[in-house]
């Protein structure tokens, strides 16, 4: 286990800190005091928080907090009113607002083209009938076309609804039908690693009833009602975006619970502020950084790289192949990126194929991971090889970005988090509701940016009933973290039946439906375990057989075909695993804890 700080914070890093700067204003001489006013008083740190970060009113709020109602029914902002996008516009107008990659160039925008280009989408979706009220959803990789149409729709009072470009179309189907989708934005196809794969076929197989098409090049023949993205654009006359409530939603985003349907969560214009404080304070972000994060709009990183990069006058960086190949680290160098957000999986893959080796990387002063627990050997390699600090961040879409994370102020311990996230705080329960150094998260509301209604779900019910008696609320979150000796903290996973596959949350429930139609199949569960040396959960599917049916050579293959033609194709299979019966609880629940332990015995039995 990793204990030993594998970065250390120099004078010149903590006194530049945005935190450090917070502390002093607020005459407070440690982080940890810090961290502990900022959840004592959340109505006076996220008021400071908006002053820092210039968030631009139509009408002043007359109450910061509103808690009459029970903290976990907040109201933030009371008698406000505003558009989140004008809060994005805060910088210079000759300052680079976006670099991005496209037909092996490098290109840039300041911030006046990028309001050209977002009033320019406005326009043209108002013109063709969308506004306030209007849910578009964005299907489609992060580009820089994805970014404009993300956010004109918010800049018309409208709510983007998201969408990852790896779904399959029935995954797609599923999310346009919760959330009652009016148009979709997407793209004829996917240039990825040299090969074209289908986008434009995907969303009209799914039944988007119309598509506002953006063209890369490809032969595409639209049907009659859907037009392309050229049609709507042509009028660049400034657009005022629509004044609403702080509580109107901007954005639909998706996260699994232990159902097949996919929760439904809704951000607020508020919940951009939380996105834009947490890379302030943890990640660091300055005016003038230069921000990437490999994403895309369907994981609640990709909105959270807007506002983070935006709202702090930063510079967002994006680039139009997948970043395992030569080709990003090359951007990454050539762009200047200082603050780089990774993924356990793509550092994992770099390492194994040497595609640092050869780059110059001494502008990346941060580097922060997320979407999945990392190795510890994988992130020391990447702080050596960078000598600057891998910032861990866990949180999930319910939050708007983070609950525990790390800082520039704090040693950097490989694969461990330092600190809860400022302005929220968390304990950790055993299954008897008792403090303990393992076991699982609850979150101590209130906070900007935790979810207070969910499109599809009973809020109270998922996040509130049943939790355990302590001296104040408490909100469900379901992970499973253990305090170290040092005072950091490690991850372990999900407590509940959602995975993490690949940087995105998906419930066993869906993997089963994937996979249901498997010949020879009487039963079957899926759990996500952790690799023996630690790093991303891994998917394992525990199959019971029908009578005299053995297929276990050919399970493999056919399943993950099902997983990728159905589900999701970055879903990968670790192994299938053959058993006469599955354990079941008293109310006929599938025990995965157990599945797990056996499947931990397994591996153990068969080590060398």
């Amino acid at each position: 286990m990793h204990t030993k700080a594998n970065w250390q914070p120099s004078p010149a890093s903590i006194a530049a800190a945005n935190v450090t700067l917070l502390a002093q204003s607020l005459g407070i001489d440690t982080f940890e005091r810090l961290h502990e006013w900022t959840v004592a008083h959340p109505a006076d740190f996220w008021e400071k928080t908006v002053e820092r970060l210039g968030i631009v009113f139509a009408s002043p709020p007359q109450t910061i907090l509103d808690i009459t109602s029970g903290t976990d029914k907040p109201r933030w902002m009371v008698g406000a009113t505003l558009n989140i996008v004008s809060s994005c516009f805060t910088a210079r107008p000759d300052a680079t607002a976006v670099k991005y990659t496209r037909d092996g160039g490098l290109h840039t925008l300041t911030y006046a083209d990028l309001r050209r280009r977002v009033d320019e989408v406005a326009n043209g979706l108002v013109a063709a009938g969308y506004g306030e009220g209007s849910r578009i959803a964005i299907a489609m990789p992060m580009t820089i076309e994805s970014v404009y149409a993300y956010l004109a729709i918010v800049a018309i009072g409208g709510a983007v609804v998201s969408i990852a470009d790896s779904f399959a179309a029935d995954e797609i189907a599923v999310r346009l039908g919760i959330t009652r989708t009016d148009a979709v934005i997407t793209q004829d196809v996917i240039h990825r690693t040299g090969k074209q794969l289908p986008m434009y076929d995907k969303v009209v197989a799914a039944g988007a009833a119309h598509v506002i098409l953006i063209e890369t090049g490809a032969a595409m023949t639209l049907r009659d009602g859907d037009v392309a993205w050229t049609s709507i654009l042509g009028n660049e006359a400034p657009f005022q975006p629509v004044v609403t409530d702080p509580s109107h939603h901007i954005n639909m985003l998706f996260s699994s619970g232990t159902t097949g349907e996919p929760k439904a969560i809704p951000w607020s214009q508020l919940t951009p502020i939380k996105a834009a404080a947490d890379g302030h304070y943890h990640q660091d972000i300055h005016e003038g950084d230069v921000v990437a994060w490999p994403t895309n709009l369907g994981w609640m990183m990709g909105p959270w790289l807007i506002f983070g990069s935006f709202i702090n006058e930063a510079t967002m960086a994006l680039h139009d192949d997948a970043p395992t190949t030569e080709s990003f680290v090359r951007f990454v160098e050539e762009a200047s990126v200082s603050i780089l957000g990774v993924v356990p999986s793509i550092v994992a893959a770099w390492r194994a194929h040497g595609l640092l080796d050869d780059v110059d990387l001494s502008a990346v002063r941060v580097l922060s991971s997320t979407g999945e627990a990392s190795n510890a050997d994988d992130m020391t390699w990447l702080m050596e090889r960078t000598q600057a600090p891998v910032i861990e961040y866990c949180g999930g879409t319910e939050i708007g970005g983070g609950y525990i994370s790390g800082t520039v102020v704090q040693p950097a311990v490989a694969s461990t988090f330092s600190t809860p996230v400022l302005g929220i705080g968390m304990t950790i329960l055993d299954e008897d509701g008792e403090e303990t150094e393992n076991g699982e998260v609850f979150l101590v509301p209130p906070s900007i940016g935790l979810s207070t209604e969910l499109l599809n779900r009973d809020h109270a019910q998922v996040y509130y009933e049943g939790v355990p008696d302590y001296p104040v609320q408490l909100r469900r979150h379901g992970d499973q973290m253990e305090r170290l000796a040092n005072g950091y903290y490690r991850a372990h996973g999900r407590v509940d039946d959602t995975m993490n596959l690949g940087g995105i949350k998906v419930s066993s429930a869906e993997i089963e439906r994937a996979l249901e139609e498997t010949p020879g199949v009487a039963e079957l569960a899926a759990i996500a375990v952790a690799p023996p040396k630690g790093g991303p959960s891994q998917l394992v599917i525990y199959v019971v057989p029908q009578p005299g049916f053995d297929a276990t050579d050919t399970w493999p293959d056919a399943m993950q075909h099902a997983i990728r033609t159905n589900l999701n194709p970055l879903f990968k299979i670790r192994d299938v695993v053959s058993v006469e019966t599955l354990p079941r609880t008293a109310s006929a629940k599938v025990m995965r804890r157990s599945l797990r332990s056996d499947y931990d015995d397994r591996q153990r039995s068969h080590a060398p």
